[in-house]
């Protein structure tokens, strides 16, 4: 697994992964909030990230994860590349290369929330909305 910094000409590709992870993991999420972030993801977050991506030995993306101000704010893994360690070598990469020493999961995302505490994360606050101000409640966690 190669970590790699992530160029513009791949973000259409980091949006499918984004959307194929998120079908795949956050079953709560309501269809017109997911087709609202779509485009945010794409023009505005990608940009405002430190992005870096997974390439397998064949060269094609498995996930990405992006990193501002010390926070993890994006990790996702294409679904046919879950369970395989690219989210730990991710993470990984993040917290000793990109100084990541925290990171926000939504409440209901039990499988994120659990892959966070695996790796070291604990639970040190919570919010009762997302960022985009929804009744999807955050978790913060922090090393």
């Amino acid at each position: 697994m190669n970590i790699e910094n992530v160029e513009k000409a791949d973000h259409l590709k980091l949006l499918e992964i984004w959307e194929a992870s998120v079908r795949a993991t956050h079953d709560f999420l309501k269809e017109e909030d997911l087709q609202e972030l779509k485009p945010l993801i794409l023009e505005q977050y990608f940009n405002a990230v430190d992005l870096r991506c997974a390439k397998n030995s064949q060269g094609e993306i498995q996930g990405f994860c992006g990193v501002h101000d010390g926070a993890i704010e994006m990790l996702f893994i294409s679904p046919d590349a879950r369970g395989k360690g690219v989210g730990a070598c991710l993470a990984a990469y993040a917290i000793k290369e990109q100084g990541a020493t925290k990171v926000d999961v939504n409440e209901q995302n039990e499988q994120a929330k659990g892959f966070y505490l695996h790796i070291g994360f604990s639970v040190v606050g919570r919010s009762a909305v997302d960022g985009q101000g929804k009744a999807y409640p955050l978790l913060h966690l922090a090393l």
